[in-house]
C-alpha cells in the first residue's frame, strides 16, 4: 500500500507535516520503536511509529531521523499524545532527509495503525500472490506460439495492469502492447539497459526517463542460436533483447519478479525462432563472402547472388542493386573483469557479436516486428561482420566498382544505405553499452549492380570502416564517399609524424597567438576557406584588407613559408586538418 492511502483513511488520524512529493512510497510493514537506533530491526519499507522517548534535546532528530532514512524506511508517524505539538528540529531534519513525517493524533492509539497496515499490507500480498500465480498459468501455456511476444504483454496488461514493451539492444520496439513506445525513450532505456548490465548488476534496471518509471529486464538468449555461456558479458549483452515496464519493480514481491523472470524467458523463445529463421539469409552471405574473397568467377558468384535474391527479396523479378556493409567490434584488454588475451586484444569472439549487432543495426528503426529484418544477410570472418544489402529500387546508375558506369545514384529515391544515418540511429545507446573499453566501427560502400562489382565493394567497406576506426568516439562510421579526398589518407599517417608535422607548422603561430593575444591561426584558417581571395577573407573576419596582409605576412614570416604558393598552401591545410 502507499503512505497516500494511509493519509485519506480517516480513522487513522494522520496529519502530514512534511514530504509531500513522497507519499506515494509503498509501505511494506509497521514498526514501533523509541530506540534511539532502532536499525537492526529495519528492513526498508516501513511505517516507523515513535512516542519520541528517545528524544532528550533538539540534537538527538538529526541522527535518529538519517538512521532510518539510510535504512529506507517509507515514513516516520508521531504520536501527539505526550510532547503535544511536534518539535521544529525533527521536523527539518525530516525535510532535509526526505522522509515524509506524520502526526498521530492523540486520540488514535499506534495499535490501531499497526493493525490496519498489516491487514491491508497482508491482504494485497495473498490477492498479488494468487492473481500472480494464475497470470503465471495462462501466461505460460498462451505463450509466444499463440501468436508471438504480443500475446504475453496483451495479458500483462489486461490482467497486472503492466504495460510493457521489448526493445532491440538499440532500443527498436520489437514488440508491444497498446501505444508504441516513443523512439527517443526507446534508444535512452536501452542505453541505461546496457551500461547497467556492463557492471554486473544484476536486473530489474531501474530507470526514470521524463519523469516516468522503467524497470528493464533483461532477455538472455538461451536457445539454440544462443553462443556458449561466457566468462565475460561483453561477448552476448550486444545482442540481447529486452523487457521494458512501465512500473517500478523495486517493491515488487518475489512471485510478481518471478512472473516477469517467465515472460522473459517465453520470449526467448521467439528469440529463438528468429535467429532459426536467420539461419538460410546468413548462410547464403557467408557463401557469397567466401566466393567473393577466394576471387571466384564473376558467372558462379552471379549464380549465388540468384538464388540469394529470392530469399531477401521475395517476388522481385529482377536482381537487385547490392551494398556491402562491414562491422567490427573492438574491446580493450583491461576491459571487464576476468577478460584474458594478449597485448592489445581481449580475447573476445567479436565475429559473432557483430554479426548479431550489424543485423540489428540494418533495420530500419522506425520498423517494429521480431521478423523485419528479412532482407538482411549477414556473415562473419574472425573479429568482422559482413553485410550484403540487396537495393530493390534504385532510382538511376550506380556505380560500377569493377571500372564501368560510375555515376551518381539519384539523390531523391535512393535507397541506399548511408553511414552518417546508421551511426544516428544507434550511437546513443551503443556507446552507454561500449563504455570506456569498447568501440564499435561500421564502413558503408557504394551500390553495385552486378558479381564483378562485389569485391571491390567488400574492399570499400573494409577501407571506409579503416577510416572509422582512426576517428575518436565509441561508435564511428565511414561511407564510400569519403574515399575519394584526403580524408582516406590523414588516419593513416603514423601519430609521431603528424604530431611532427603539424608542431613544425602551426606552433610558431599558436605561440604567438597566446603571447599577443592575435587571432593567426583563425585568420589562416578563414584565409585558405576563401581559396585566398584577400576580399572574401576580409570581409569574412570583418577586417580592413591591409591588416589583413599584415596578418598573412607575419604568419608566412612566423613559418618561413609563402601563402601565395599551392604547395605551402596544401602544407597548412593539412596540418590543420590533422591538428
Amino acid at each position: 500500500m502507499r503512505l497516500r492511502a494511509l493519509l485519506e483513511t480517516d480513522a487513522l488520524g494522520l496529519r502530514l507535516l512534511g514530504g509531500e512529493d513522497e507519499l506515494d512510497r509503498s509501505v511494506r510493514g509497521v514498526m514501533t520503536t523509541d530506540l534511539r537506533d532502532p536499525s537492526r530491526y529495519l528492513a526498508g519499507g516501513e511505517l516507523v511509529l515513535t512516542g519520541l522517548a528517545w528524544r532528550r534535546d533538539a540534537a538527538d532528530s538529526e541522527p535518529f531521523v538519517r538512521i532510518l532514512a539510510g535504512a529506507g524506511v517509507a515514513g516516520l508517524a508521531v504520536g501527539e499524545a505526550e510532547l503535544g505539538d511536534i518539535p521544529d528540529d525533527l521536523v527539518e531534519a525530516c525535510a532535509r532527509h526526505r522522509l515524509p513525517l506524520f502526526a498521530v493524533h492523540e486520540t488514535v492509539a499506534f495499535a490501531t495503525i499497526t493493525e490496519h497496515v498489516v491487514r491491508q499490507v497482508s491482504g494485497e500480498r495473498a490477492g498479488d500472490l494468487a492473481a500472480v500465480v494464475d497470470r503465471h498459468r495462462r501466461l505460460m501455456t498462451s505463450g509466444p506460439a499463440g501468436g508471438g511476444p504480443e500475446v504475453v504483454l496483451d495479458l500483462l496488461g489486461s490482467d497486472l495492469d503492466l504495460h510493457a514493451w521489448v526493445l532491440s539492444p538499440t532500443g527498436r520496439q520489437i514488440a508491444g502492447a497498446g501505444a508504441p513506445l516513443p523512439g527517443p525513450v526507446g534508444a535512452v532505456l536501452a542505453g541505461r539497459h546496457l551500461a547497467a548490465t556492463r557492471t554486473g548488476r544484476r536486473g530489474p534496471h531501474r530507470a526514470t526517463v521524463d519523469g516516468t518509471t522503467y524497470s528493464l529486464f533483461p532477455i538472455r538468449n538461451t536457445g539454440r542460436g544462443a553462443a556458449p555461456a561466457s566468462r565475460d558479458v561483453r561477448e552476448s549483452f550486444l545482442s540481447d533483447w529486452l523487457l521494458a515496464v512501465e512500473a517500478d519493480a523495486s517493491d515488487w514481491p518475489a512471485a510478481r519478479l518471478d512472473l516477469l523472470q517467465g515472460v522473459t524467458q517465453l520470449i526467448a523463445v521467439e528469440r529463438d525462432r528468429r535467429d532459426a529463421a536467420r539461419t538460410v539469409r546468413r548462410r547464403l552471405a557467408q557463401e557469397v563472402l567466401e566466393l567473393v574473397q577466394t576471387g571466384a568467377a564473376p558467372t558462379e558468384i552471379a549464380a549465388r547472388l540468384r538464388v540469394a535474391a529470392p530469399v531477401l527479396l521475395p517476388g522481385l523479378g529482377t536482381a537487385p542493386h547490392w551494398q556491402v556493409v562491414v562491422a567490427r567490434i573492438d574491446w580493450d584488454v583491461e576491459g571487464a573483469p576476468g577478460s584474458t588475451g594478449g597485448a592489445g586484444t581481449s580475447g573476445i569472439a567479436g565475429g559473432p557479436v557483430a554479426q548479431a549487432l550489424l543485423e540489428e543495426i540494418l533495420v530500419d528503426p522506425a520498423v517494429t516486428g521480431p521478423d523485419s529484418a528479412d532482407r538482411i544477410a549477414v556473415a562473419h570472418t574472425g573479429d568482422e561482420a559482413v553485410a550484403l544489402v540487396p537495393l530493390p529500387a534504385a532510382a538511376g546508375p550506380v556505380p560500377d566498382l569493377a571500372g564501368a558506369g560510375y555515376a551518381a545514384t539519384g539523390a531523391e529515391d535512393d535507397p541506399a544505405l548511408h553511414a552518417d544515418a546508421l551511426l544516428a540511429a544507434v550511437n546513443e545507446p551503443l556507446s552507454a553499452g561500449l563504455a570506456d573499453d569498447g568501440r564499435l566501427t561500421l564502413g558503408v560502400s557504394a551500390a553495385v549492380h552486378s558479381p564483378e562489382g562485389l569485391r571491390g565493394a567488400l574492399e570499400e567497406a573494409r577501407h571506409a570502416r579503416r577510416v572509422a576506426a582512426a576517428r575518436p568516439g565509441r561508435v564511428c562510421a565511414a561511407g564510400h564517399h569519403e574515399l575519394a579526398s584526403h580524408v582516406l589518407l590523414l588516419p593513416f599517417v603514423p601519430d609521431d609524424v603528424r604530431r611532427a608535422f603539424t608542431a613544425r607548422l602551426l606552433d610558431p603561430l599558436r605561440d604567438y597567438d597566446r603571447r599577443h593575444r592575435a587571432e593567426l591561426i583563425p585568420t589562416l584558417e578563414a584565409f585558405l576557406d576563401c581559396d585566398g581571395s584577400w576580399t572574401r577573407c576580409a570581409a569574412r573576419l570583418h577586417l580592413h584588407v591591409n591588416t589583413l596582409r599584415y596578418r598573412v605576412g607575419r604568419i608566412e614570416q612566423l613559418t618561413g613559408r609563402d601563402l601565395s604558393r599551392l604547395e605551402d598552401k596544401l602544407d597548412f591545410f593539412l596540418a590543420l586538418r590533422m591538428s
